[in-house]
């Protein structure tokens, strides 16, 4: 489970991409140097937007692989189910 947390805000996604635009989506509210943009995934810290670095930073050993892989399973997922049958067009 992916939680977002920002001052004023908290959300709780099951997907990772969901998570990441939703985000990606409160960073321009972060207008203030204490304020930040974080991801949770359990109750470990992943991903962290604030004001202080240019861009985002993924926290932790090789967790950019395993979220980009992570996305790529994601976006399969979503191809898949919005494929439609031959045989459901009629």
């Amino acid at each position: 489970m992916f939680r977002v947390i920002t001052p004023g805000f908290v959300a709780q996604y099951t997907r990772w991409t969901d998570a990441l635009n939703k985000a990606n989506s409160l960073i321009p509210s972060c207008k203030g140097l204490f304020k930040d943009v974080r991801i949770y995934y359990g109750d470990n810290l992943i991903w962290l937007y604030s004001r202080s670095h240019k861009y985002p930073q993924y926290i932790g050993a090789g967790i950019y692989d395993k979220l980009a892989k992570l996305f790529i399973v994601e976006a399969m997922e979503e191809e898949k189910a919005g494929e439609v049958k031959p045989d459901e067009m009629s």
